[in-house]
């Protein structure tokens, strides 16, 4: 079963207290990105690896790693474009020479119109990562079965989308994502098409460890509210699973019980 049993998220033998995941694109500047990440209260952010500048030359157009204190958040760099697994494997390399973090979000999506990820290519990198001490975290659809091949081969996470990646459809796998979760001998993290925080919230409730969250944020009027509203929705949503929701039912249940009212009419 998930790891949502834990009180921490724990991933790579690492613990964190919050359990937002961040992404880093689309924002309308840099400082704003900052500030909508401390407004998360997360400690998980993710950076494309081809919006990062890696060779120290201070690129002012690829400066995303200026403005994430490395001190607040592990940097997840991420894959994002890679269009195979030879691909996406060179990008974690080049990452980890550059100094970051020996942490890879897997990401291998080569059809640009629904950016759905490529399965076979996915298992291929996280064997092969893994097999050189990378602790990675695929992003894949919510595919039971391949959830369960990439734990065997020892992914630290594993991250079935909701809906399409920026799509803002909410837990459109929810069926699939409640069997993964099932299923789960690792952290499971819900990423992509998260649109609303009642979408976020909905996700922890359904059991899962974690959300990733970038679009919702990032285009929104207020990036820095909407990141405190989503941070609002994660800790509710988890709240609500360790509770325990109460049961659905096909007809009315009274709160309030008339049987001694009408008694005594």
């Amino acid at each position: 079963m998930s790891a949502a049993d834990d009180k921490t998220l724990n991933i790579g033998g690492r613990s964190f207290g919050s359990r937002l995941l961040v992404g880093t694109g689309k924002f309308a500047s840099p400082h704003l990105m900052r500030d909508a990440l401390d407004a998360t209260g997360g400690e998980i952010v993710t950076v494309a690896l081809r919006r990062a500048d890696l060779s120290g030359a201070k690129d002012p157009f690829a400066n995303i790693l200026e403005f994430i204190d490395p001190k607040k958040f592990l940097v997840l760099p991420n894959t994002s474009g890679a269009m195979d697994a030879q691909e996406a494997i060179r990008l974690a390399r080049l990452a980890a020479a550059a100094g970051l973090p020996k942490w890879v979000k897997l990401e291998i999506h080569p059809d640009p119109r629904y950016l759905l990820p490529d399965p076979v290519e996915t298992l291929k990198a996280a064997e092969q990562l893994v097999s050189e001490g990378f602790t990675v975290l695929p992003y894949i659809n919510a595919d039971p079965v391949l959830a369960k091949r990439l734990q065997a081969v020892g992914t630290a996470t594993v991250m079935p989308l909701g809906s399409p990646i920026g799509s803002n459809q909410g837990v459109a796998t929810r069926d699939q994502i409640r069997i993964i979760i099932e299923q789960a001998e690792v952290p499971v993290v819900v990423d992509a098409g998260l649109g609303a925080p009642s979408h976020a919230a909905e996700a922890m409730e359904l059991g899962a460890d974690a959300v990733l969250i970038n679009t919702a944020i990032a285009v929104c009027q207020d990036p820095v509210r909407m990141a405190m509203a989503f941070k609002k929705a994660v800790q509710a949503g988890r709240e609500a699973y360790e509770i325990g929701l109460g049961a659905t039912s096909s007809t009315a249940n009274a709160s309030s019980p008339l049987t001694a009212f009408l008694e005594a009419s």
